[in-house]
């Protein structure tokens, strides 16, 4: 089971999120048939978005993520809640690399917006959009919660893969300033941000959460929880006929006359739903 643990360090001048989300990115691997280049951008929106519902302090709080880039992935979007995480991308088989092997992130997600969706279940959601300024995704998240929320946060996501290609692990961090955070304390994670691994290498070495939260803290970190993350998707196959019932009737009677079964699939987790023209006419 993967594991989020949260934090506070250095006197509660910062608030740390720290995250290890590889059964969850192996298991949307799984089931959408990821590109390992497909599969680090959607692996590092899934990882932030377990990350972002647990800085609300509603546990009803649904937040949805929308990349929506120029690149070939194209768009990237992913659902949040208490019970788990969920998403896909449009196109799930992009494998960029350059010379080294690296993979190349930026370049497949490409220019766009970022977009925000928080429903804290009360009347209308809550929603806030900004420009990708690189496609790396922790950056473009870093520049959200700087712009869009005013808060000084350094985000890290990352997904590493073995020699088949395929997820080897997957995890990522959130560090927020405080409004009680002295200068020489942000000098400070800055001092220990430029010099520490990546995410990925960190959580290959055999660290834990708890581990790297330590590292990001200098050993100051209290830690204040722990919350297990999974892939969930909530589909059902009367939730698909609620949307059928949006169309109308008359369009319903004409898939009824029609005479032929309907298939639809869901996104999130590609599980197949065949509806009869019996089950439509229970629409009507």
């Amino acid at each position: 089971m993967d594991i989020l643990n949260i934090a506070t360090a250095y006197n509660d001048e910062l608030r740390i999120y720290a995250c290890d989300s590889t059964e969850l990115v192996k298991y949307a691997e799984k089931i959408h048939n990821l590109w390992p280049t497909s599969a680090a951008a959607l692996g590092r929106v899934l990882t932030m978005a377990a990350i972002m519902t647990n800085l609300e302090k509603n546990d009803d709080t649904k937040i949805t993520i929308k990349i929506d880039g120029d690149g070939p992935i194209g768009l990237i979007t992913v659902v949040a809640d208490k019970d788990g995480v969920k998403g896909f991308c449009h196109n799930p088989g992009v494998y960029l690399t350059n010379n080294n092997g690296k993979l190349l992130v930026g370049e497949a997600v490409g220019n766009g917006t970022l977009t925000v969706i928080k429903d804290f279940r009360l009347k209308e959601p809550f929603s806030s959009t900004c420009d990708l300024i690189s496609g790396e995704i922790a950056n473009d998240f870093a520049y959200y919660f700087n712009q869009s929320e005013q808060t000084n946060t350094a985000v890290a996501l990352g997904v590493l893969f073995n020699k088949e290609g395929k997820v080897e692990n997957a995890g990522g961090y959130l560090i927020q300033v405080m409004p009680n955070c002295k200068e020489e304390t942000i000098s400070k994670v800055e001092t220990i941000l430029a010099n520490i691994k990546p995410i990925s290498s960190l959580l290959a070495d055999g660290l834990t959460p708890k581990d790297i939260i330590q590292l990001l803290s200098d050993n100051t970190a209290n830690i204040l929880d722990s919350k297990d993350i999974n892939y969930h998707c909530d589909c059902s196959k009367e939730r698909f006929l609620n949307g059928i019932k949006s169309l109308g009737n008359k369009e319903i009677t004409e898939m009824i006359d029609d005479g032929k079964d309907i298939e639809i699939t869901c996104n999130f987790c590609n599980k197949k739903y065949i509806f009869t023209p019996d089950d439509l006419k229970k629409l009507l």
